[in-house]
């Protein structure tokens, strides 16, 4: 079997997301909003191979730095995820990720009758009840929600 290494330009100013979980990658870019739109590059490594968990995937973005709450909103979709800031091609912080105590926008109440899933345009808010078990609620409805059963706006 014939072995090859993925290479990956550095970046100089940005965040690269690491240790995303294999086949996230793209709901990640979603659910932070980083489209490309703005002219910044983006790469993108899905199922790349890793010691830890076999596979992972890897995004770069250049000229973007994460704010906590993005970082945060991360913990339910990777929570393995490493957060890393570089400055002029240099390692300046490393993140891990944490779930916060609400998460906005990412989820849509898996309640069909909760008044964020009607024509009313009202955007989810989750409160997380549990993090370890990563168990949350609806704050509208009050439905109590395992996110694995979640579906992403």
């Amino acid at each position: 079997m014939e072995q090859s290494d993925l290479m990956v330009r550095r970046i100089k100013e940005g965040t690269v997301i690491d240790h995303i979980d294999e086949g996230k990658g793209l709901q990640v870019l979603n659910a932070l909003q980083i489209d490309g739109k703005d002219g910044s590059l983006i790469t993108i490594a899905l199922n790349v191979p890793s010691g830890k968990f076999k596979k992972k995937d890897i995004i770069k973005v250049e000229n973007k730095f994460l704010k906590d709450d993005d970082t945060n909103k991360l913990a339910v979709m990777a929570p393995k995820a490493t957060i890393n800031m570089i400055k002029e091609y240099k390692l300046v912080e490393k993140r891990r990720v944490s779930l916060p105590n609400e998460i906005d926008r990412i989820f849509r109440c898996a309640n069909p009758d909760c008044i964020t899933n009607s024509t009313e345009h009202i955007e989810s808010v989750m409160d997380v009840i549990n993090k370890e078990g990563m168990v949350l609620k609806c704050r509208y409805c009050a439905r109590v929600l395992d996110v694995t059963e979640l579906k992403y706006n």
